[in-house]
């Protein structure tokens, strides 16, 4: 009878559905003049099965969104997304001028060489729910869109 039990405990262990490896590289954050009260976060996130990025959260900001950026009749609109889908094996760029994370009602301005702790939520194509905190760096308010410091950075999960 123990020997049913324990398995029983064992096959139990083995058949539970393990959370999506999600890997976040290169987080940055944009610096601030002192007036400023809102910035942008970017990031590159593979996951290593379907998800998607349900929320951001930063306590150093009064509201996180995540947006995208689109041309709409020849002018660049900003708008909030429910949701950003995470393809199963496939870097997401998170980058200025495209889908970034929105750090609104900032309550310090973000200078250069600061860490920014950013609380991530993915949902898997489970509809389990795990949280990432990253720390990204402030750069220079007049880092370049372009430029991709990839230097270690990024917090695998």
């Amino acid at each position: 009878m123990k020997k049913a039990i324990i398995t029983a405990l064992g096959l139990a262990v083995f058949s539970v559905p393990a959370l999506a490896e999600v890997t976040v590289k290169d987080s940055w954050v944009r610096g601030t003049t002192p007036a400023q009260k809102a910035t942008g976060a970017f990031m590159e996130i593979t996951s290593s099965e379907t998800a998607a990025l349900l929320t951001a959260s930063s306590p150093v900001a009064g509201v996180v969104e995540i947006h995208t950026m689109k041309m709409e009749d020849g002018v660049m609109k900003m708008r909030a997304l429910p949701k950003l889908d995470l393809p199963a094996g496939k870097a997401v760029k998170l980058a200025p001028g495209g889908n970034h994370v929105m750090l609104m009602d900032l309550k310090q301005q973000m200078k250069k060489g600061d860490v920014v702790p950013i609380t991530l939520k993915i949902e898997g194509a489970d509809k389990k729910v795990q949280t990432l905190e990253i720390k990204a760096e402030v750069r220079d308010l007049a880092t370049p869109a372009t430029q991709d410091k990839s230097h270690g950075h990024g917090m695998k999960h």
